[in-house]
């Protein structure tokens, strides 16, 4: 199908452009998103009649755009999530987790927006573009992890491995801590009781 594109779409062309896509991608997401129109020469004199409006208004949100992204890009969300031990999550984080963690920090981000190849299912920090207007794209980072304090560790710069080896460490230092303990006392109550039988008095041997 032949369509006369409405403002930029990304790999597609630039406003005013016809081009040419699959039926199925102009009636799914061209059209009814208002991004073109059928290329049609009642549609072409329209385009031509409305091209003033169309480029005052794309700048205009263009520069709305570019606005939010001075403020949003680069910004990190987290996102707080079950996990096995390896970092797998039950579940996963979509592109309206990701616009909902943006959103709930006090930016306007609609999960449209969200530009996610695959959803995220591992901890840890996860680039994340968000297209703002066809001709303005930002990246945040989402700290995906299963605890607010997890997820400080990780904004530091540590892996959801380095967190295990080193609570692993950690239990391992615990453990031969213990031992040294218990076998401190041990000693200890050897010690007494090797002193208690040297102090006690030795009975006189009857002739």
């Amino acid at each position: 199908m032949d369509v006369i594109l409405l403002e930029r779409v990304a790999k597609l062309g630039q406003m005013g452009e016809v081009v040419s896509v699959k039926d199925g991608y102009a009636r799914n997401f061209l059209l009814p998103q208002g991004k073109a129109l059928r290329a049609s020469e009642a549609n072409k004199a329209r385009f031509e009649a409305e091209k003033a409006q169309l480029e005052a208004r794309n700048l205009e949100t263009k520069a709305e755009a570019e606005k939010l992204a001075a403020t949003l890009d680069g910004q990190q969300f987290v996102v707080i999530r079950s996990a096995s031990d390896a970092g797998a999550l039950y579940g996963s984080v979509t592109p309206r987790d990701a616009a909902d963690a943006a959103t709930a920090n006090g930016f306007s981000v609609d999960k449209k927006q969200i530009a996610l190849s695959r959803p995220i299912k591992e901890l840890g920090l996860h680039d994340v573009h968000v297209n703002l207007h066809p001709e303005v794209d930002v990246t945040i980072v989402l700290n995906v992890a299963r605890s607010e304090e997890e997820a400080e560790l990780q904004a530091s710069g540590k892996s959801i491995q380095e967190l295990a080896q080193e609570e692993e460490e950690a239990a391992e230092f615990e453990i031969a801590e213990l031992f040294d303990d218990i076998g401190s006392a041990a000693s200890d109550d050897e010690d007494l009781r090797g002193a208690t039988a040297e102090e006690a008095p030795q009975e006189p041997i009857e002739d």
